[in-house]
C-alpha cells in the first residue's frame, strides 16, 4: 500500500517541527528543508492546522509550531490529518458476496498487510522517528542543500 504524496510531504513537515518543538518554522524555511513545493506545502499546513497538529502565527517572528508534544502525536494520526488508510471491510471490486469476514484471498491479505501497517504507525510518534539517528539517511536538507539530520539553522 502505497502513501500519498500529500502524506509524505505531512509527515516531512511534522518531523522537521518535532526536531524543534518549541520553535516557530517559516513556511518558508520548513518548505527548504523538506523539499516540498511552497505551494503544495501551505495546502498541506492548512489540513496539519484543522486538524491542531500544528499552530501558525503570521506576521514578523510568525510560523509554524508543532502544537502538542512530539511523543503524544502517533504517525497513524498525521497520516489520517491528511489523507487516508483504512482496512479493506468490502471488495474493491464490488462484489457483493466478498466482504468481511468473508474476503476472497488476495483481498484478505492485503487487508492483513494494511492492518500490520497500520499498527507499527500507530505504535510510533514523531519523538521516535526524530530520535532515530542511528546512521541512517537524514529527512532534512541544511540550506546548502546538504544532508543534515533535522537542521532548521537553529541549535537543539
Amino acid at each position: 500500500m502505497m502513501l500519498s504524496q500529500t502524506v509524505e510531504y505531512a509527515l516531512r513537515a511534522m518531523v522537521c517541527l518535532a526536531a524543534y518543538p518549541d520553535t516557530r518554522v517559516s513556511a518558508g524555511v520548513l518548505a527548504d528543508q523538506t523539499a516540498v513545493p511552497p505551494d503544495y506545502l501551505a495546502k498541506v499546513l492548512q489540513l496539519l492546522s484543522k486538524a491542531d497538529l500544528i499552530a501558525g502565527r503570521r506576521g514578523v517572528g510568525g510560523g509554524y509550531q508543532i502544537a502538542r508534544d512530539p511523543g503524544e502525536i502517533g504517525v497513524l494520526e498525521v497520516i489520517r490529518a491528511v489523507g487516508t488508510l483504512d482496512r479493506i471491510t468490502s471488495c474493491p471490486l464490488g462484489i457483493e458476496s466478498h466482504g468481511k469476514p468473508m474476503l476472497c484471498p488476495l483481498h484478505h491479505l492485503m487487508d492483513k498487510a494494511i492492518g500490520a501497517m497500520m499498527d507499527v504507525l500507530d505504535n510510533h510518534s514523531l519523538a521516535d522517528i526524530v530520535e532515530w539517528t542511528d546512521g541512517g539517511q537524514p529527512l532534512c536538507l541544511d540550506k546548502k542543500g546538504k544532508p543534515a539530520p533535522v537542521s532548521l539553522g537553529l541549535k537543539r
